[in-house]
């Protein structure tokens, strides 16, 4: 029975493809390899055979994490200490049978939980919405015919069909190739595509240096090729990444961490506040059920009930400003954690570059050099006399027809097989088709006035010899007016050895390319012969000094235009910029050096040198690293993790898929979105959707401005709580009556500082977020400033509401009205202390209530609420207020005002000894 039709009774032993890092393919003849695989070269598997194994093996898809149900989702909102503890009061509150109490705070419980499994489950969403745009189809020979199949469809034993511009579907050994070459980019770090040649390497080549198979992720950039299917789904070079990034452990956010402390503290002062109030009151002769209440009330007004709320919508606002910039937040904490990073471990290719590679300098024989300007693949630039393509650096250069310039950019028109079209749809862009160092040399022809059709043309092409590996050189025949040309680019080191050169020519021209070498430009070297034909199965020896050196060429992939500004941007505040990459090392040192990330004095480290170096050994010199290179994904994860032990918070950005396991080690890690594999996108913790580096300067203020604004909220509501708490056991301990009722003081923590709460945590930025150091991770939530202004604004409120309690009592008004004057007062003082909490040196006064229009319409929510609580009596009969005179307001006003002048005085002083301490403090740019 042929390979078609044959079953696969023995799949086990033969047929099923063993995990490619336990069976060296590589080093097999690809006929034993397809006799492994029970498949045909020219025929392919059978559809019923191809079915099987598909039912056998499952789809070639990296498998994705079960998804958290609604109600998984929901529950995790739970996993909070001040939830806990507003449990336990709601707990106590049903069992004391005052169920409007308990029904309130179970209220604001569920409230939270709701908005976080809300955004959490829309920022999944929207991943998978980029998901879907990245489906792949694969060429396939199926029945003895070709087929165009989902890439999820492939098998272990299907024979690949690729061209240029083709993504590879799955692992597989290579059987034909005619001027193969893949980038490999994703998967190895290379930004040059790499040659493919089927013949059998040894079993202990490397990865990066397996000519003879292609991966899944990779894409052809040039040529064509055949290959029979080795590994799909998870045992795919891909799918072993994956399991790593997979196995590596997600770390607690700096956020998470602090409110974690925070509610540890909460708990404690919580818990001790309720015992000493029930033992008081009960040592007072009070009744133990009546104590127990208001220890639940003081329990309540203990916990910032706002807090859980606040900081889940502050996130949520963080991440709708981070989809307007084209970044989509997959957990809501990524976005605080950017506030607190301090090193961004970034890859270079695609990432801090263009991926587009661009020709800069040219040599010619008579040594004049000619630099280009412009980068990417629009042909926009100049050529000009000199080394620097710095606009206006040297003379505009001619490649006037006849001259050496015309001949060298003629020449690699010819010797070329790229092309480089001009689209209009959807917008006019240029697109590359083939390998991007040929693309390159297109380009560099446009520049300067040569119209490769034309060429193309005026010389057609009459035979071929493809870029040899071994030789590293390729040569094409063309018709000049019935004369032949051959033209020859490759290696300098190799071209060279054939030019026509004496000795001093010949080291002149090495000291070209070494020159261009050292400053991490990629070299070719180009020459003719004329008057000869090429005879492709001679090869190159026949040319052997016959060679007419037209000159050197060298390219980079350029850095991208903004990201120098944002490595600027992240310098001045505190955060540090390391490149990881698995290119070449004097290249990724080369590009960081025109970034401004490796400063005078700073290393670069390639994956054999780390490999070398133990663990103290990389901590004591990881400071004066900048330049990780040619590093393995294991090797990403150690050098995150000695970032990480030095107590760095760690931010990683790629687009690869040797990136992912780093991804998800990394405090934040963030993929892009276009270029992004599968792998990175999930996971990330953002997904970059236009793939702009530059957007991580924006995430990280935004990320500042998301913390600054919760600990705004934090003071508000912890000022709020102490104040309302010392008010209730000092008025016990004086032996009055509690100031307020218990539903008075849920209504105050949910209703008077949820209004306003929600809406202070919507403040945008003050201007000096990104000229402020990262936000230590050991900070805790309550800073000594915050403990300090608390100082001012706790005692101001309690003289202000408890004064007024007293003084009223001792006129004799009724408990009942008394009780609701405070009620009053309090929200008055509050309403002071938000505008006190915007800023911690501004004034108040200075600030326009316009800035942030949503605190605005807080704080006139707020009074009317207030206003229908006292007023109407349905309100009233539940939370237990009286109607009292509207003459009082203002009295109420002028006394609730207290809190805002005390902390304008501490702000007043503040910003004197601020100025005297450093005169040359000038404001913020952005008020």
């Amino acid at each position: 029975m042929g390979a078609q039709g044959k079953p696969l009774r023995a799949r086990e032993q033969a047929a099923a493809p063993p995990d490619p890092g336990e069976r060296a393919w590589h080093a097999e003849e690809g006929g034993a390899v397809l006799a492994s695989l029970q498949s045909d070269p020219g025929n392919g598997l059978g559809s019923e055979e191809a079915a099987r194994r598909l039912a056998s093996h499952g789809p070639n898809a990296l498998p994705e994490p079960e998804p958290s149900s609604a109600l998984a989702v929901f529950a995790r909102q739970f996993k909070s200490p001040l939830i806990y503890l507003l449990l336990f009061a709601a707990g106590i509150a049903l069992a004391l049978d005052e169920r409007t109490d308990a029904i309130v705070i179970l209220v604001v419980v569920l409230l939270n939980s709701l908005i976080g499994a809300f955004q959490e489950g829309r920022a999944e969403r929207a991943v998978n919405a980029l998901r879907q745009l990245t489906q792949h189809k694969a060429r396939v020979l199926r029945d003895g015919r070709e087929q165009v199949i989902e890439a999820r469809d492939v098998v272990p034993g299907d024979v690949l069909l690729f061209e240029s511009g083709d993504a590879i579907a799955a692992d597989a050994r290579l059987l034909e190739a005619a001027a193969l070459r893949v980038a490999e980019a994703a998967l190895t770090g290379e930004s040059v595509p790499v040659m493919k040649d089927p013949g059998v390497l040894s079993a202990e080549a490397p990865l990066a240096d397996r000519q003879n198979m292609t991966y899944a992720g990779t894409y052809v950039t040039a040529g064509r090729g055949r290959a029979v299917v080795v590994a799909t789904a998870r045992d795919t070079e891909i799918g072993h990444i994956a399991a790593l990034a997979g196995s590596a452990g997600e770390p607690k956010t700096p956020l998470e961490r602090r409110i974690d402390q925070f509610g540890r503290y909460v708990i404690v002062a919580a818990l001790a506040v309720f015992v000493a109030i029930v033992a008081v009151g009960t040592l007072h002769g009070a009744p133990f059920g009546s104590m127990l209440m208001i220890g639940v009330s003081s329990l309540v007004g203990m916990v910032p009930e706002g807090l859980p709320v606040a900081m889940t919508i502050a996130l949520a606002v963080g991440v709708q400003r981070m989809a307007r910039r084209r970044a989509i937040v997959r957990r809501l904490s990524a976005v605080e954690t950017l506030g607190s990073t301090t090193v961004i471990c970034s890859d270079k290719t695609g990432t801090l570059t263009r991926n587009e590679m661009t020709v800069t300098l040219l040599y010619l024989p008579d040594e004049s050099q000619v630099s280009i300007t412009g980068v990417g693949y629009a042909p926009e630039g100049q050529l000009l006399r000199g080394e620097s393509a710095e606009p206006g650096a040297g003379p505009p250069v001619e490649a006037t027809p006849g001259s050496a310039l015309h001949a060298l950019l003629q020449a690699v028109v010819l010797c070329n097989d790229a092309q480089l079209e001009q689209v209009t749809e959807p917008a006019p862009r240029w697109t590359p088709i083939g390998d991007p160092t040929e693309v390159a040399l297109l380009v560099a022809a446009l520049k300067a006035g040569l119209e490769p059709a034309r060429v193309r043309a005026e010389l057609p092409r009459r035979a071929e010899i493809p870029f040899d590996s071994a030789a590293k050189m390729m040569a094409t025949e063309h018709d000049q007016g019935g004369t032949p040309l051959i033209v020859l680019k490759g290696a300098p080191e190799a071209l060279l050895e054939l030019c026509a050169l004496d000795a001093e020519g010949r080291r002149r021209a090495r000291a070209a390319a070494d020159g261009m070498a050292s400053r991490a430009l990629r070299t070719l070297a180009v020459g003719v012969v004329r008057g000869a034909r090429l005879e492709p199965q001679q090869g190159f020896s026949p040319w052997r000094g016959r060679v007419e050196l037209l000159g050197l060429i060298g390219q980079i992939d350029p850095p991208r235009t903004e990201v120098k500004q944002a490595v600027a941007a992240c310098k001045a505040a505190g955060v540090r910029a390391v490149v990881v990459t698995g290119d070449h090392k004097a290249t990724g040192f080369a590009i960081a050096q025109e970034l401004g990330i490796a400063s005078p004095g700073d290393l670069a480290v390639d994956g054999v040198e780390l490999g070398r170096m133990s663990d103290t050994e990389l901590q004591s010199s990881i400071e004066r690293i900048s330049v990780f290179a040619r590093v393995r994904p294991a090797q990403k994860l150690r050098i995150v993790q000695a970032y990480q032990q030095r107590g760095e918070v760690v931010a990683m950005t790629g687009d690869g898929v040797n990136d992912a396991p780093a991804l998800v080690r990394a405090n934040v890690g963030v993929a892009m979105g276009i270029t992004g594999t599968e792998v990175a996108k999930d996971s990330a913790k953002i997904v970059i959707a236009d793939d702009n580096f530059a957007t991580i300067v924006a995430a990280v203020e935004e990320g500042r401005v998301v913390y600054r604004n919760i600990k705004k909220a934090v003071l508000l509501l912890v000022a709020t709580s102490i104040a309302e708490v010392g008010v209730l056991f000092l008025a016990m301990v004086i032996g009055y009556p509690p100031p307020f009722a218990a539903v008075m003081i849920l209504w105050n923590n949910l209703v008077t500082e949820g209004v306003i709460t929600i809406n202070l945590i919507m403040e945008p930025a003050e201007g000096d977020e990104m000229a402020r150091p990262p936000i230590a991770t050991d900070e805790p939530l309550l800073t000594r400033m915050l403990l300090t202004r608390m100082g001012v604004m706790i005692p101001a409120i309690m003289l202000s509401t408890l004064g007024w309690f007293i003084y009223r009592s001792a006129a004799g008004v009724p408990v009942a009205r008394v009780q609701t004057e405070t009620f009053t007062l309090l929200a008055i003082c509050e309403w002071f202390n938000v505008l006190n909490c915007r800023s911690e040196t501004k004034s108040a006064l200075s600030m326009g209530l316009l800035r942030n229009p949503w605190l605005l319409g807080g704080l006139a929510v707020g009074n009317l609420l207030q206003i229908a609580v006292v007023f109407w009596q349905p309100l009233g009969q539940v939370f237990r207020t009286v109607p009292i005179d509207l003459a009082q307001v203002f009295e109420l006003g002028a006394v609730g005002s207290l809190v805002l002048w005390a902390e304008e005085l501490r702000k007043l002083v503040m910003r004197r000894r601020l100025r005297a301490s450093s005169p040359e403090v000038t404001r913020p740019a952005r008020a």
